[in-house]
């Protein structure tokens, strides 16, 4: 106890770290370990045949494969687009950059329900955009992929853009000096750079998609084994005053999201090792 005080102090830059760290410890404990403790709290109260069947029941089961399949499929897209618009914005100079750019942050200002209405709108069979596709949007699970695009795509470009900004061109014009072609050169020089911060908006655009409520319900239909995702089914609960029920899919939920999130963190950790070496 005494060595790791003493560590810290040794490599404390500001003064008082001890206050500083016991405030953030203690804001750590109110804000994110004591209500994540009254989750799993809640749930013991249940038997484990009665825990059993409330998480895999098939209801339950549907809106997890609906939850982080599309969650999963979304932050996927993102991680390619993001990857685009960032590269746009930071390397050409066109008319109305600025609005553009502005723009990439609009579903971090939009109220959920609002964005969600929109794209109802949007894509409905009699939208502007619906009457023109071939299959239905709108109050199917194609409309959960779609919110869940529009709401994180701002994560990954966000992460990547700072980094392309600082992205020496000099390492490109040595690969090119040298008879690398531009796909050669984006995979082996300019990609490798990259991944650390397209896994982190990877992670944070999936992660943001897993809990996202707002704007899910209005396009998604709302289903039972179709277009249903676990967020409304534990609103559901709580509202049938379920409250074990409901804790019970949030933990399981929250369990495979940490598992999958450790999961991505871990990769992104040995890519940065091996950009490193």
């Amino acid at each position: 106890m005494f060595l790791s005080r003493t560590l810290l102090k040794r490599h404390s830059v500001l003064p008082g770290f001890d206050l500083a760290l016991g405030f953030a410890l203690m804001y750590l404990c109110l804000v994110v370990l004591i209500p994540l403790s009254a989750v799993f709290l809640k749930t013991f109260t249940l038997t484990w045949a009665a825990f059993w069947d409330t998480v895999t029941s098939d209801r339950v089961v549907a809106s997890y494969r609906l939850t982080f399949g599309t969650a999963f499929a979304a932050a996927l897209v993102n991680a390619v687009f993001g990857l685009l618009v960032a590269w746009v914005l930071v390397r050409y100079r066109f008319p109305f950059k600025r609005v553009i750019d502005a723009l990439v942050d609009l579903p971090f200002a939009l109220p959920t329900a609002v964005a969600g209405i929109a794209l109802t709108s949007l894509y409905a069979t009699n939208g502007w955009i619906g009457q023109w596709l071939p299959f239905k949007v709108a109050f199917k699970p194609q409309g959960v992929f779609v919110a869940l695009t529009f709401i994180g795509l701002p994560f990954v470009v966000r992460t990547v853009q700072p980094v392309l900004e600082d992205l020496q061109k000099e390492l490109e014009e040595a690969a090119a000096t040298l008879g690398a072609s531009r796909l050669q050169t984006f995979q082996h020089v300019i990609l490798p750079t990259l991944m650390p911060a397209l896994l982190t908006g990877f992670a944070l655009a999936f992660a943001r998609a897993l809990g996202e409520y707002g704007s899910v319900i209005f396009i998604a239909g709302n289903m039972p084994m179709v277009s249903e995702i676990t967020p409304l089914l534990i609103i559901t609960k709580l509202e049938q005053y379920d409250y074990a029920g409901a804790t019970a899919i949030a933990a399981v939920m929250l369990v495979i999201a940490f598992s999958l999130l450790l999961a991505i963190n871990l990769v992104q950790a040995w890519a940065r090792k091996r950009q490193g070496r």
